[in-house]
């Protein structure tokens, strides 16, 4: 299920992005808060699923890049 905000070519590749990553910390004994952790998202006890810390990845994905000013 895609947000409404955002390009469905773009949710596409983010989930394939998100799903990618779980498996490979799934496969070296990670959780998903660890998942999680590697993009900088923060960990709640709601996402203690697999399923759910995808849909936050693909999220931070998604997310418009905050502006950096000097």
């Amino acid at each position: 299920m895609s947000p409404h905000h955002v390009n469905p070519l773009q949710w596409h590749q983010a989930v394939g992005i998100a799903r990618q990553t779980c498996a490979r910390v799934f496969r070296d004994g990670g959780t998903p808060a660890d998942a999680l952790k590697a993009f900088g998202v923060a960990a709640d006890m709601r996402v203690a699923q697999w399923d759910k810390a995808v849909d936050a990845i693909a999220e931070a994905l998604c997310a418009a890049p905050v502006k950096r000013a000097a």
